[in-house]
C-alpha cells in the first residue's frame, strides 16, 4: 500500500506516460464521483494535480434512482464533499436522460446503470466538458480480466480496461483499492459504501469477495500482477493488430471491394494473427465474443459455409473468397459495408474505399522525413494529416465508416467535444450528405471527417515519426 504522496506521484507519472493529461493544455475535466473511496480519491488526487496540469476541474454524480433513500444519501454526501473541496458539481437523475436511455426494467442491474452513467457523461460533453475521468483501479482491472477469461475472451479482451477510451480517462489504474482508501484517510476524507457491493447477486461481486481474496492469499501482489498482465496483453494486442492489418491488406481481393478477402493468405496465417484480423472484421458489426471469432476461424479453414453475426450481417466463404454480406445491398456507397471496413493501414500500402460519384477515399501511412518536420505544410494537407503513432496509442479499433448515433467530434482548434449531429448543423453540412460522409472513428469518437479534417490534438509535430494521411481522389 502506497502513502498519499506516493499515490499522487504514481498517478501523475501514469497520466504523463499514457498522455491522459498534458501540462498547460486547456482542458475541462470532469471527475465521475459516486461517493465511494475510489471516486473520492480520484477527486482528491485530480484536485492536488490541478495546479501542475492547469485543467479546469469539476465533478459529476449520477443518481440512478435504483436504491431509494440510499441513493439520495450518496447524492447528498457528494454534494457536501464537493462543496467543502470547492469543486463544481453536476448531478444527474435518470429522468433527465429519458430521451436517451430506456426506463429501468424490473430488477434493473449494473448493465442498465452503466448505460445511464455513460449517457450522462455524453451529455456532459455536449455541455462543454472535454474529458471525463473515472475511478477504475487495478482491482477493477483484475476483476475485469477474470470475468472475461471466465466468459471466454481473446488477447484483445484480456487487455482489459484501457487507460483512455475516447474522452474517458482512467488515471487510477496504477493504484489498488487499498491505495485509494489510504489517500482518503490521509486527507481526512470519508466515503460512502454501496450496499449492493455486499451482495453475491452479481458476478463481479462474487469475484471481488471470493476469487480475488483467494488469489491474494497465495500472493499478496495478485491484483497488481493481474493488472500488469493486462498491460502486457495490450502491448501484444497492438503488435498483433499491426500484423493483422497487414494480413487483411494482403488478402484484400481488390482495392475497390473492401468486404472481400482471399482465403488462401488468411488460412496460411498464424492463429493469433488470423484471430486478431477476424476480431477487427467482426468488431464493427457486433460485440466480437470469442465464440464468434472461433466460428469465423473455422470458416476460413474450411473454405466454405457461413457465419451469421447479426440478423443482417454474415460472413460467407466460397470459391477461395471470404466475403461479408448484408441483406440489403445498394449501389454506390453502402453504409453497412462502410461500417464494417476496418482501416487496414500499413506503411507504403494505402487502404482505399470507393465513394459515391466515382471518387475514392485513400488512407495511407508514410514516414515523416526531415523535410516534412521542418517545412510548413499547406493547411489543406495539414488538416488531413495526423500523427499515426499518437492515434494508435490513444485509440484502438480504427474504423472507416459513416456516422452512427452517439458520435462525438472535436474539430481542430475547438476546446470541446460536440455531438457529431450538432457539429454538422453548425458546419452547414447538407442534409443529403450527412449519412454518407466518410469518417474515421474509434468507437463513438470521430477522429477525422472528410472535408473537415482530423480532431484536435492529433496533428503531426516535430516528434512525429509516421504520418497518417486521408485523401479523397477523383
Amino acid at each position: 500500500m502506497k502513502n498519499e504522496k506516493d499515490c499522487r506521484a504514481a498517478v501523475r507519472d501514469f497520466c504523463l506516460q499514457n498522455r491522459l493529461l498534458c501540462p498547460g493544455q486547456p482542458l475541462r475535466l470532469a471527475a465521475a464521483v459516486s461517493g465511494g473511496a475510489d471516486s473520492m480519491a480520484l477527486l482528491l488526487l485530480l484536485r492536488a494535480l490541478q495546479p501542475e496540469f492547469g485543467y479546469t476541474l469539476s465533478a459529476c454524480h449520477v443518481n440512478h434512482g435504483l436504491r431509494g433513500t440510499a441513493a439520495d444519501r450518496d447524492e447528498a454526501f457528494v454534494r457536501q464533499a464537493c462543496g467543502a473541496l470547492g469543486v463544481p458539481l453536476r448531478v444527474f437523475h435518470a429522468a433527465e436522460l429519458a430521451d436517451t436511455v430506456d426506463a429501468p426494467p424490473p430488477h434493473a442491474g449494473e448493465d442498465w446503470a452503466r448505460r445511464l452513467r455513460y449517457a450522462c457523461f455524453e451529455r456532459l460533453c455536449e455541455e462543454g466538458i472535454d474529458a471525463v475521468a473515472t475511478a477504475h483501479t487495478a482491482n477493477d482491472q483484475a476483476e475485469t480480466l477474470l470475468l472475461r477469461l471466465a466468459r471466454g475472451t481473446g488477447l484483445h479482451g484480456a487487455a482489459g480496461i484501457r487507460p483512455r477510451r475516447g474522452c474517458y480517462l482512467r488515471p487510477l489504474l496504477c493504484l489498488n483499492r487499498a491505495d485509494t482508501e489510504a489517500v482518503c484517510r490521509a486527507a481526512g476524507q470519508t466515503w460512502v459504501t454501496d450496499e449492493t457491493n455486499e451482495t453475491d447477486a452479481y458476478a463481479r461481486n462474487r469475484l471481488r469477495r471470493a476469487a480475488l481474496p483467494a488469489l491474494q492469499s497465495t500472493n499478496e501482489a495478485a491484483v497488481e500482477n493481474l493488472a500488469r498482465f493486462c498491460e502486457k496483453a495490450a502491448q501484444a494486442d497492438a503488435y498483433f493488430a499491426q500484423k493483422a492489418e497487414a494480413l487483411l491488406m494482403d488478402a484484400r481481393l481488390s482495392d475497390t471491394d473492401p468486404v472481400c478477402w482471399r482465403l488462401e493468405p488468411l488460412a496460411a496465417a498464424d492463429a493469433p494473427i488470423l484471430e486478431t484480423a477476424l476480431h477487427r472484421l467482426a468488431a464493427p458489426v457486433r460485440d466480437p465474443e470469442e465464440k464468434y471469432i472461433r466460428l469465423l476461424a473455422q470458416l476460413v479453414q474450411q473454405g466454405s459455409g457461413a457465419v451469421q453475426l447479426t440478423g443482417k450481417v454474415r460472413f460467407c466463404a466460397a470459391d477461395g473468397v471470404l466475403r461479408q454480406e448484408t441483406q440489403a445491398e445498394s449501389a454506390g456507397w453502402d453504409a453497412d459495408a462502410a461500417a464494417a471496413f476496418t482501416a487496414a493501414l500499413q506503411a507504403g500500402k494505402p487502404a482505399r474505399m470507393p465513394l459515391p460519384g466515382g471518387k475514392t477515399l485513400t488512407a495511407r501511412v508514410f514516414p515523416a522525413d526531415f523535410e516534412e518536420k521542418i517545412q510548413v505544410v499547406h493547411k489543406k494537407d495539414l488538416k488531413n494529416r495526423a500523427d499515426y503513432a499518437r492515434i494508435t496509442t490513444l485509440y484502438a479499433g480504427l474504423v472507416l465508416r459513416t456516422r452512427q448515433p452517439g458520435d462525438v467530434y472535436r474539430p481542430a482548434g475547438r476546446a470541446v467535444h460536440n455531438r457529431l449531429r450538432k457539429w454538422m448543423n453548425e458546419a452547414d453540412i447538407p442534409a443529403q450528405q450527412r449519412d454518407t460522409l466518410p469518417l474515421l472513428a474509434a468507437g463513438s469518437e470521430v477522429l477525422w471527417v472528410c472535408g473537415s479534417g482530423f480532431a484536435e490534438g492529433l496533428a503531426p509535430d516535430e516528434t512525429t515519426t509516421q504520418i497518417l494521411q486521408m485523401e479523397q481522389e477523383t
